[in-house]
């Protein structure tokens, strides 16, 4: 499911974390709360963070959104 139509269910607290930590490695609680919401994330073992993340075209669309742009 596209980014666009499960932002908007997550909590404000989440929201608010995953804009100021873009492309960190997500926390199992939040992992949680974006699996729930119909998001995708991914184990990355291979780079120098491992953990869970979320995909380029995610961290990208959130970033446009914190920089208060226009998604496309």
């Amino acid at each position: 499911m596209d980014i666009e139509l499960w932002w908007p269910t997550l909590t404000p607290s989440t929201r608010e974390w995953l804009m100021q930590n873009n492309g960190d490695a997500v926390p199992p609680e939040l992992v949680t709360e974006i699996t729930r919401a119909g998001g995708g994330v991914a184990t990355d073992s291979e780079s120098e963070q491992s953990g869970v993340s979320l995909s380029d075209d995610d961290v990208d669309w959130i970033e446009t959104v914190a920089n208060e742009e226009e998604p496309t």
